[in-house]
């Protein structure tokens, strides 16, 4: 576990750690998640692969489209209700699982400094880049603002977080990223919640709800063209990343909504019969024409079903706002012994 910490006036109130893997048996498991999914049957692979720089970048592009609702509509929500939570909770040290380029914190930090409240911040994502460059341009936007960022995965991050500064801590998991977890892993990420904090201490949760296909496709097929970039790009980041020679030119973006499983699915199509190697995990796959690689899914919820959910694992929701098409649901949590 490394600490990095600045030296000039803003960049002191700045600390980035990297961290690492507990013990060297989860180090020596780097890649095989990826083994592991291109080797059965049907192929899948990891969301977290699509979080290089590049990636990055390109689902901040995403969030701007015309098409991609999620990202405004949560947004307007949390412009309406931010006042709300912050008197809900008073001063509490923000944690958010997935960060980004923190644009939908901005809302909350300017909620809590209404209240006079002490700010601190505890973003975490898998992209250090993105990491860095969001934390220091907030740093310059609020100059009582302490930062400290953690640069892994979630489930590094709930297992080596640190004591914290104010008396409470709310933990931000906004987006409709838990959509990305299939049932079994929702379950056991909910159980990380709920032991990662004290009694008392809250949850907020953003939710995509369910809705028409018609509406939900046209928002991971846009016509620019730049979720199919995204998807692709995580190909790139494998060949980077394991010395791999994925052709992008030969696989297709293809996203659909599942009715059945009440999901969007995104693959990665191969247009041909061929071989792959990912010569650092020592790895040749082969591709049929027409087999996809399972790069994500996006599951939509139900706002009484997750709410049962929640209140199973101690996060009992006292507090839910939506929009007014009932798009999206934004749900306070509080964990209750």
């Amino acid at each position: 576990m490394s600490v990095l910490k600045a030296v000039n006036k803003i960049e002191e109130r700045l600390q980035i750690q990297s961290l690492q893997a507990p013990t060297p048996i989860v180090a020596s498991k780097v890649g095989g998640d990826v083994v592991k999914g291109l080797t059965q049957t049907p192929k899948a692979l990891p969301p977290c692969y699509f979080y290089d720089d590049r990636g990055s970048e390109l689902f901040e592009r995403i969030c701007e489209l015309p098409e991609y609702y999620l990202t405004r509509t949560e947004t307007a929500i949390l412009q309406k209700y931010a006042a709300e939570i912050a008197q809900i909770t008073g001063a509490c040290e923000l944690v958010e699982l997935g960060s980004g380029n923190s644009a939908k914190t901005r809302i909350l930090l300017d909620a809590y400094q209404q209240l006079d409240s002490p700010l601190h911040y505890l973003p975490i994502d898998v992209c250090a880049g993105i990491l860095e460059s969001s934390a220091k341009q907030l740093l310059q936007e609020y100059p009582s603002l302490e930062v400290y960022a953690l640069a892994g995965t979630y489930e590094s991050a709930l297992a080596q977080l640190t004591a914290k500064k104010l008396a409470s801590r709310m933990m931000c998991f906004i987006g409709s990223t838990l959509g990305n977890l299939n049932l079994q892993e929702c379950d056991v990420f909910l159980s990380q919640i709920s032991t990662s904090l004290e009694v008392g201490e809250y949850f907020l949760l953003g939710i995509d709800l369910q809705k028409p296909k018609e509406i939900l496709e046209p928002a991971y097929n846009d016509s620019q063209g730049v979720t199919a970039a995204f998807n692709l790009n995580m190909l790139e980041h494998l060949n980077r990343r394991f010395e791999g020679n994925f052709d992008l030119t030969q696989f297709a973006h293809r996203a659909f909504y599942n009715e059945t499983e009440q999901q969007i699915e995104m693959h990665l199509k191969s247009e041909r019969s061929q071989t792959v190697q990912l010569k650092s995990l020592n790895l040749t796959i082969n591709f049929a024409p027409g087999e996809t690689i399972l790069t994500e899914i996006s599951r939509k919820f139900n706002l009484e079903t997750i709410q049962k959910q929640l209140t199973a694992k101690g996060l009992v929701p006292i507090q839910t706002w939506t929009d007014t098409n009932q798009w999206f649901g934004l749900l306070l949590c509080q964990l209750q012994a």
